[in-house]
């Protein structure tokens, strides 16, 4: 699937990608939240109401005022604790009930690991990420990693950690720096939680210099000697991104802004470190190229593109990087004779996507900016893409067809470009296109490149890609997933993208029907039959389609396709395409 997260999460896993092991987890009580395990302040509240019960107090509404009423001071994780329990070892009994998971629990899926434990669980089974700091008791990512049949170097005491191997060694070192909910040496009060034992500081000192930190679930508002460790931390070699439901408390804030923290919100834990996995493992198949590096080969090409003198230079520059994805394309790992496996496609998928990003951002830009000389360049570049992928004869279908995938893209790009700027004539150009084939007549490119005319576009296929969504139009519906990520260099400030992505639909369907004569289409709308024109996710989704279509055939639109030679020139024969495709549309919207 497509990237669909924000600038600084694709920043963050292209971070993990390319730095491998470099960046250590810092996680907090949000994380264990979502399985049940309450906060300190969850815990406070009810230690308040089991202390209010047994004085004889019936249930409050808001135990919290209460305990302000009767004490006359806020309620406090800490103080409470303390006074309830003098030992460490009586806290340690207390916090045991609201952490280890009973058989209701269990059958609850209650204080079991979450998404969260297991996408950061695959993260280190990857070796993207090593090094785990957390303020936590429990031991939900140890069973999540004990899952994936890791055994994590656990830091939940300073005589744990004199008789450890030293972090740079380790494939999974795990710093709890309040301890462990079964060992007694907990830290849980204000006055354990000021000062760390120096073992600690020296290694947290460490860490925060040679590490860049990925930050969830902590408020900073209770740890002062967590803190202090992160306010006198000197290097910034790495960055730290900190990842937050909604706005940080001030605390957290001024540590954020003291240590230039890359903050940016999130919707929970587990949808945040489960993107990151997915992310990252695209990477790990796709070896996509940094978006900094396309960005400045977007850059360059509308440089090149706003200067006539440039034309050579921009020439130049498609030639390069139509050469890399040639020689990738042509390369072994691509062959067709492979064994068949669905995620052996999948993975052909994201590579070919990977290679062909930045020269179909840069091809979506001619189309945007052109003036229709670029379409010569435009055209060398989709002859030799469909040129290479034709070399192979023999294989199996699928990873056969899946070759043509980057022209496809190209040949999208090229058109939404132009759809963008409504460059109606150089559109048909590109529709109308020759492409010469080594073993058939040359076909228009509207019959081989057009997504929805391209034999690996097939429903089945792209269905099992993800099977639980069982789509109507896959393939579109996953080009436009793509090309909203893709195209936000060439199509920016478009309204609605999903409507300009669908009149490029339409448009390449009617472009398909100049091929028929116009007494064809009017036998067959006498008969209420109809002619097959290649339909994307616009078959189904009416109302884009209608207010595409009614744009069509109004003025001044009609006349300027018609004039850039769209239905052949003909006014008259854009309304029978335009009827031959809601008879299409209404046979097969319900399949």
């Amino acid at each position: 699937m497509p990237p669909s997260l924000s600038n600084i999460e694709t920043q963050l896993a292209f971070s993990l990608y390319e730095s491998k092991g470099v960046y250590a987890a810092l996680l907090g009580s949000g994380l264990s939240r979502a399985a049940g395990i309450p906060t300190g302040w969850e815990i406070t509240l009810d230690l308040i109401r089991r202390v209010g019960l047994t004085q004889g107090v019936s249930n409050q509404g808001d135990w919290a005022e209460w305990y302000r009423k009767s004490v006359g001071v806020e309620p406090n994780y800490s103080t409470l604790l303390e006074e309830l329990a003098s030992s460490q070892e009586e806290r340690r009994s207390i916090l045991h009930s609201y952490i280890e998971p009973n058989a209701q629990d269990r059958e609850e899926s209650r204080k079991l690991p979450t998404a969260a434990h297991r996408a950061i669980a695959d993260l280190i089974a990857d070796g993207f990420i090593r090094v785990v700091i957390t303020t936590n008791f429990d031991r939900l990512l140890e069973n999540a990693l004990r899952e994936r049949g890791i055994e994590a170097t656990i830091i939940s005491s300073v005589d744990a950690l004199a008789g450890a191997e030293p972090v740079a060694h380790s494939d999974c070192y795990i710093l709890k720096l309040h301890g462990d909910y079964k060992d007694a040496r907990l830290l849980n009060i204000d006055s354990e939680l000021a000062k760390y034992p120096p073992q600690y500081d020296a290694l947290l000192d460490r860490i925060f210099d040679e590490y860049g930190l990925i930050v969830c679930g902590w408020s900073g508002e209770w740890d002062h000697a967590l803190r202090a460790a992160f306010l006198r931390a000197p290097n910034r070699r790495y960055p730290i991104y900190w990842a937050a439901r909604g706005t940080l408390m001030p605390v957290a804030q001024e540590l954020a802004d003291h240590r230039r923290a890359r903050v940016f919100a999130i919707n929970s834990a587990d949808d945040f470190f489960t993107k990151l996995r997915e992310r990252v493992q695209t990477l790990s198949h796709s070896q996509r190229q940094n978006p900094n590096s396309i960005e400045l080969l977007v850059g360059t090409a509308k440089r090149y593109l706003g200067k006539s003198e440039h034309r050579i230079q921009l020439h130049d520059l498609f030639e390069q990087e139509l050469q890399s994805i040639r020689g990738l394309i042509d390369s072994d790992e691509f062959e067709a004779n492979a064994p068949w496996a669905i995620e052996t496609l999948r993975n052909r998928r994201d590579r070919y996507e990977a290679i062909t990003e930045p020269v179909a951002q840069m091809i979506g830009v001619l189309g945007r900016w052109g003036d229709g000389s670029e379409l010569s360049i435009v055209t060398d570049v989709l002859t030799n893409l469909h040129h290479d992928a034709r070399k192979q004869a023999s294989g199996l279908n699928h990873y056969l067809n899946i070759r043509l995938y980057p022209a496809v893209l190209v040949f999208a790009a090229y058109g939404l470009g132009l759809t963008r700027a409504e460059r109606w004539q150089t559109l048909h150009q590109l529709f109308s296109l020759h492409i010469s084939n080594e073993y058939r007549n040359p076909q228009r490119a509207i019959e081989v490149l057009f997504p929805h005319s391209w034999e690996g576009g097939a429903r089945d296929i792209w269905n099992q890609f993800e099977p639980e969504r069982k789509l109507k139009t896959p393939f579109s519906d996953y080009l436009v997933r793509l090309f909203a990520d893709w195209g936000r260099s060439f199509t920016a400030l478009t309204p609605d993208f999903e409507l300009l992505f669908e009149r490029f639909e339409i448009l390449g369907a009617f472009a398909y029907l100049e091929s028929s004569t116009k007494d064809a289409l009017l036998n067959a709308a006498a008969a209420r039959e109809f002619s097959w024109m290649p339909m994307g996710r616009s078959l189904w989704h009416e109302r884009n389609a209608e207010k595409a279509l009614a744009d069509i055939l109004k003025s001044p639109m009609k006349d300027e396709l018609t004039k850039a030679g769209f239905a052949n020139g003909d006014g008259d024969s854009l309304i029978l395409y335009a009827q031959n495709f809601r008879s299409m549309a209404a046979r097969l919207r319900w399949m």
